[in-house]
């Protein structure tokens, strides 16, 4: 029944097995990769026919993670897996960006990949499995797709970069010293396509090192894939790039000086406005076959790219009249809005980005139910791209894949220098409004973010700042990198190189390459030239907050205290008892996690202060020789028992309350009287032992053994 065809190999420590044959066989291309023990499902279907009048290239990925993969039922009401996860929706742009510049130019048949996690070890992460068997699984199709493509994660401990490393290796990164990168890397045999990272101060030469060393340790699993398609892949679809180059040719003759003179116009919306109205008169020159042919948009774009590209590489000048090393004028502000808890307005050139800081408590931390198990964040980035930022009208809904997308980059760049939790106990959430945008808003966020947690006075090890860098890259090899490149540049250039860090090394590094032919050499030199960008920022940046502020006076203040673990049930008290008696008292918000830190909250002080103490006179334990306060709680024969401190309780006997005879204790007490005690010991039993007599009842001060002795 089955025509299974199955490839294994040793893959670092684990062993990596491509299958296909067995399942979902009407799907032109299925492919079961498994590393470890996580197996992840990969299935391409492409139409065979264009959609009339299609213009661009609709690839869809989709990548799912099934709880039953981990032996897990998925939280909430329904009980059944819902929207995407970010993780999902993140590894779901992963897989896209290095696979969809290798499909033949001029395709544009619709293609779907979905990629399903079955099985998850909790060792292996099963994104890098994914992308792994999407490729194979594109490669079998017989889509017109120019892979295969392989794809690794990278590691860097102790000087050494290590493949694939564990989840729980990448788990929380700034919490573990050691281990500085997180690196994810896929290309082909002879190019990287796509980088993606978080790091901590890491050299431009460390970095390249790790993107070098990924792309090593990929070359076996591309053998691989090739190994399994040359037994199991279909025959290749017939596919012929369309012949424009008489319509490219009316196209050009009929509007390039138009074109070339909208493209001088350095405002936005003015060049927008020309290029539009060069397009219209292109038009309107061209017969009616020539309008009604489907690649005439393609037809345009290449007069576009080829008057952007070509002018660049040749003169060194751009559209908007800058080098290719200029970084767009800056200018930075913070604290404008007077009842946050931080922000700054954060603008380059024709991109401005309104980032705003909020600090909360334990109880605002996100609660992430994953794969791997569940677990919670302190630090949140929420980035949003209005359709007015670009003067457009268009709907407003949820955050889509790029929004998720550029709000976790600037994540990555940031969480690098926060200080730790146990330093500064915050929740800290960053929403990054772009109210305009003409080029890496993501980077404008990345340092409006940084400016504006200083201006809360979030403790930063070091400010950060972003630069994308673009590449135009010739048939001949001639070559542009570009510094701070403008929307168009991104468009129609060949490469989206984003740089964030500090001014000691890089936090976050994204890249995108449309094109296979990027050198090592060429990306050193963009890292280079990025780092130069990167420092100039961080010196405007300088310029509107070099320092962190003092400390919002509207954020509420947490003080943290320790207490053994084995008084934590004290604390809480039977059904939670005693903490909601505290908060209730004190006003305070209190938070106790399983290692006895307790954190304790509010904008007022005092409230505070009573929490600590109500939480201290539970947990700690009475000195011998302190001074205490007291209540009398019961009146007996023999002497008085005073709750002295928290709830515990002692015996002053008869004999120790004053310096007389008395005939009976409640001659000068009575219950509920505040009296000032000593406490002398414990008895053989364990019982507290109390003494009124030797302590001043006025001031709290011991009577030293002279004074008694003046008063015998």
């Amino acid at each position: 029944m089955f025509n299974v065809t199955k490839k294994s190999m040793q893959w670092g420590e684990e062993t990596l097995t491509l299958e296909t044959g067995k399942v979902a066989r009407q799907a032109d291309g299925t492919v079961i990769a498994t590393l470890g023990e996580t197996s992840v499902m990969a299935n391409v279907t492409f139409a065979r026919q264009q959609k009339p009048g299609q213009d661009f290239f609709p690839l869809t990925v989709h990548y799912q993670e099934k709880y039953y993969a981990a032996g897990k039922v998925p939280g909430g009401f329904f009980k059944r897996e819902a929207r995407p996860t970010e993780k999902e929706t993140l590894t779901a742009r992963l897989i896209d960006r290095p696979i969809r510049p290798l499909f033949v130019p001029g395709f544009k048949n619709e293609v779907l990949v979905m990629c399903t996690v079955l099985s998850h070890d909790l060792v292996n992460d099963p994104d890098m499995v994914a992308m792994i068997a999407a490729s194979a699984a594109l490669t079998l199709s017989g889509a017109p797709f120019m892979g295969p493509i392989a794809a690794a994660r990278v590691g860097f401990e102790g000087g050494e970069y290590v493949l694939n490393p564990t989840v729980d290796d990448m788990q929380d990164l700034r919490l573990n010293p050691d281990q500085r990168l997180d690196l994810v890397v896929a290309g082909t045999k002879d190019a990287v396509m796509m980088v993606e990272s978080e790091a901590y101060e890491l050299t431009e030469a460390e970095m390249l090192g790790a993107v070098k060393f990924a792309h090593e340790q990929i070359q076996p699993v591309i053998d691989l894939i090739i190994s399994l398609a040359e037994e199991a892949a279909k025959e290749p679809f017939d596919f012929q790039p369309a012949d424009y180059s008489e319509l490219f040719a009316a196209v050009k003759a009929a509007g390039e000086e138009q074109m070339r003179a909208a493209f001088a116009i350095t405002d936005k919306q003015e060049r927008t406005a020309a290029v539009a109205a060069a397009r219209e008169a292109i038009k309107t020159s061209l017969s009616e076959e020539q309008l009604e042919d489907a690649n005439l948009g393609s037809a345009l774009k290449k007069l576009e790219a080829g008057i952007l590209r070509g002018d660049v590489v040749k003169t060194g000048k751009r559209i908007d009249g800058r080098s290719t090393t200029d970084v767009r004028a800056i200018e930075s502000e913070t604290g404008m809005l007077p009842r946050t808890h931080g922000s700054a307005l954060f603008t380059r050139g024709e991109t401005q980005a309104l980032a705003v800081t909020t600090l909360g408590t334990g109880d605002d931390e996100q609660f992430i139910d994953a794969l791997h198990g569940n677990f919670k964040s302190n630090f949140l980035l929420h980035y949003n791209f209005p359709p007015y930022s670009v003067g457009e009208v268009g709907r407003v809904g949820s955050p889509g894949r790029r929004e998720i997308g550029h709000g976790k980059l600037a994540w990555r760049a940031l969480q690098a220098v926060l200080p730790a939790p146990t330093d500064f106990p915050y929740t800290i959430r960053v929403v990054s409004e772009i109210t305009e945008s003409n080029g890496s808003s993501s980077m404008a966020s990345v340092c409006g973010g940084s400016l504006s947690m200083m201006d809360a006075g979030v403790p930063l090890k070091a400010p950060v700042a972003g630069v994308a860098m673009g590449l135009i890259l010739e048939d001949d090899g001639s070559y542009a990198i570009l510094s701070d490149i403008l929307g168009d540049e991104d468009h129609l250039g060949d490469m989206d190189f984003k740089v964030a860090g500090t001014d000691k090394g890089i936090t976050s590094l994204q890249m995108d390459i449309k094109v296979a032919g990027i050198t090592p050499e060429i990306m050193e030199k963009a890292l280079d030239q990025a780092k130069d960008g990167r420092l100039h920022i961080l010196g405007e940046m300088a310029k509107a907050l070099s320092e962190t502020n003092a400390f919002s006076v509207h954020a509420p203040r947490i003080e943290t205290m320790q207490i053994p673990t084995d008084k934590i049930r004290e604390v809480i008290g039977s059904g939670g008892k005693v903490i909601r008696e505290i908060v209730e008292t004190s006003g305070a918000k209190v938070d106790i996690n399983d290692d006895g830190v307790i954190k304790i909250a509010s904008a007022d002080g005092t409230a505070i202060q009573k929490a600590y103490d109500m939480i201290h006179s539970i947990v700690a334990e009475p000195e011998e020789g302190a001074v205490y306060t007291g209540k009398v709680v019961k009146i007996v024969d023999f002497g008085a028992f005073v709750n002295f401190f928290g709830k515990r309780d002692g015996l002053v006997h008869v004999s120790q309350i004053e310096n007389r005879r008395l005939n009976h204790p409640s001659d000068v007490l009575k219950e509920g009287q505040e009296v000032k005690v000593k406490l002398l010991g414990f008895d053989d039993r364990g019982k507290v032992r109390l003494s009124m007599k030797i302590v001043d009842q006025e001031t709290g001060e011991e009577i030293k053994a002279e004074k008694k002795e003046d008063a015998e």
